[in-house]
């Protein structure tokens, strides 16, 4: 049964949520930190809207990885719930819920919860992926965050 693997990830990261949200949604933003390890660079194509799709291509020194996806909920700025489909899903589609909780004036805690992986080396890979994304996402929201002020 595809949907026994699941991952579940969070972490805090010091800044608004309609920011952490919207970067989530642009393609120019997402190609700056949805970088897991190895990853040198990202290329991303969205249609941010319920029914939208998005292609992200991921390059390493060995491939270029491609990961698709539909939006089917985005309720700015709390939660996002779209479909990934990528070689490590066996291109089948599992859910993916981003959630932007506040836990104080200029902290949000991003929480990255993916169902339907198809055995438990997608379920370590992706799990290993979303926390190297999370702290790529915290790096790059500090740092624009310290630009702004």
């Amino acid at each position: 049964m595809t949907d026994e693997y699941s991952v579940t990830v969070r972490r805090e990261i010091a800044a608004p949520a309609e920011d952490l949200f919207d970067a989530w949604l642009d393609a120019q933003s997402l190609g700056s930190w949805l970088r897991p390890s190895g990853t040198r660079e990202t290329r991303a194509e969205t249609d941010p809207r319920v029914g939208g799709t998005f292609r992200i291509v991921m390059v390493d020194d060995e491939s270029s990885i491609v990961h698709t996806g539909t939006y089917r909920e985005i309720d700015r700025p709390r939660r996002l719930v779209f479909t990934w489909s990528s070689p490590a899903t066996r291109f089948r589609d599992s859910i993916v819920t981003v959630t932007f909780q506040p836990s104080s004036n200029s902290s949000t805690v991003v929480e990255i919860h993916q169902v339907g992986l198809p055995d438990e080396e997608a379920r370590a890979s992706h799990h290993a992926g979303w926390s190297d994304v999370l702290r790529e996402f915290g790096r790059t929201a500090h740092s624009k965050m310290r630009a702004e002020s």
